[in-house]
């Protein structure tokens, strides 16, 4: 039997989820009644062919991204391959590793150019494309671990910014990290690239051949993982502050590089509460404190 896309207003009524599979997604646009309708139905028309879209290219997509392989058909996989192809002389990183980005952005993509919107994001499970008409802003709240979500601190993404896309990845997350960050949070151009520089960081954030943290070949996990048979982490023990500094600086150094060259605007990377930050990123943002902001979102 054919699985069903699952589409529905959160109680709310602001919000549209949308819902297939992995995918999960929570969109938001703020605009007249007439705007906002027609958006959310081009959203939801979009979103119930992305997933068999992703499956029927899934071979490539979960293949080491070289700049000599073919280029996928469909566009989501299109803005995966573009968000990677950076790393690939250099790292391990398949078109997976911007997946949810890829998502987020598409599904913006097709709302932004459907409605008159002062200001949309579509979150993807932490991973978000942001949408911002002149004299609008996000307040963005970070966590400090995706899998017991708490406010890190928050951030402004203004109009004028160059921000659209927010990611955090870590070993906590619900996908697979060579590292050891708790969470790394990296704002950059776009949501899928985003998504793959915070992978790329959240790995570097590592002690290798550390005796007490455990790892796994991800195929042992997840037969179909991407990753294939590289460790991935799966419990840290409680480190010494010299060994979290360690750790953190490794991160610092490959998110400096990222910055560098142009790939991210600022990362947050946290590891057993200790936090650095690289970038245009205050640290004064990063400081916890209740928020009411009806703009909030979360990365």
């Amino acid at each position: 039997m054919k699985r069903r896309a699952q589409i529905r207003l959160l109680p709310d009524g602001r919000r549209l989820h949308l819902h297939d599979g992995p995918i999960d997604l929570i969109v938001e646009a703020f605009a007249s009644p007439r705007e906002l309708d027609a958006a959310y139905r081009a959203a939801a028309a979009r979103f119930v062919g992305v997933l068999d879209e992703l499956c029927s290219e899934l071979s490539y997509l979960r293949r080491p991204c070289a700049s000599e392989a073919k280029w996928p058909h469909g566009s989501v996989a299109g803005r995966m391959a573009a968000a990677v192809m950076p790393y690939s002389s250099e790292y391990f990183i398949t078109p997976m590793a911007a997946v949810a980005g890829a998502v987020a952005e598409e599904i913006l993509a097709t709302i932004v150019s459907t409605a008159e919107l002062s200001r949309a994001y579509v979150n993807d499970g932490g991973d978000i494309a942001l949408h911002l008409s002149p004299g609008e802003k996000f307040v963005v709240g970070m966590v400090e671990r995706p899998d017991r979500p708490s406010l890190l601190g928050t951030t402004t993404v203004c109009s004028e910014d160059l921000v659209r896309g927010i990611a955090t990845s870590g070993w906590r997350g619900r996908s697979f990290s060579l590292g050891i960050a708790d969470a790394v949070t990296v704002l950059a151009d776009r949501a899928a690239a985003a998504d793959a520089a915070a992978t790329i960081i959240a790995n570097a954030v590592d002690l290798p051949g550390h005796p007490a943290i455990i790892r796994l070949p991800a195929r042992d996990l997840a037969p179909d993982s991407d990753l294939g048979d590289c460790p991935v982490t799966q419990a840290v023990p409680e480190l010494t502050i010299e060994e979290v500094n360690e750790a953190l600086e490794a991160g610092i150094q490959t998110a400096k590089r990222l910055l560098r060259m142009g790939l991210i605007r600022s990362a947050a990377l946290n590891l057993q509460r200790e936090t650095r930050v690289v970038g245009t990123l205050a640290e004064s943002q990063l400081i916890a404190s209740p928020v009411r902001e009806r703009g909030l979102v979360h990365a």
